[in-house]
């Protein structure tokens, strides 16, 4: 049986160069990694993974195909810790519906597009 999600991946032609921007700029922590694959958080619950695969070549080409969303307690002060960054958002925070989540959108380096929602 199907339970739910486990980890979702962001594969780079050199994860080296962009682990520092989930571990130092967004603040995740490494739950596990070497040798070409990262698991960002706490791997009890869902995780990202970021790996190196010989397949992936550059920025990506298609930015909205894989999005990437992170649960916020807080996002206004997340949107403003990571803009201060340098980070480069594409959507600033806002609701999404009456009764909806809040969302902001940003790039990471290689230009995956990322979500902070905050329900």
């Amino acid at each position: 049986m199907i339970k739910g999600l486990r980890i979702s991946s962001i594969f780079s032609e050199d994860v080296e160069k962009l682990l520092p921007f989930y571990r130092d700029t967004v603040g995740l922590t490494v739950g596990q990694g070497g040798d070409g694959f990262y698991v960002m958080g706490d791997i009890s619950g869902p995780v990202l993974g970021l790996g190196t695969h010989s397949e992936v070549h550059g920025r990506v080409t298609d930015q909205a195909r894989h999005i990437v969303g992170f649960d916020s307690d807080d996002i206004q002060a997340d949107f403003q810790r990571l803009k201060a960054a340098g980070v480069e958002f594409i959507e600033e925070p806002n609701r999404q519906g009456a009764d909806g989540p809040q969302i902001a959108t940003f790039k990471d380096p290689e230009g995956n597009l990322i979500q902070l929602l905050q329900f």
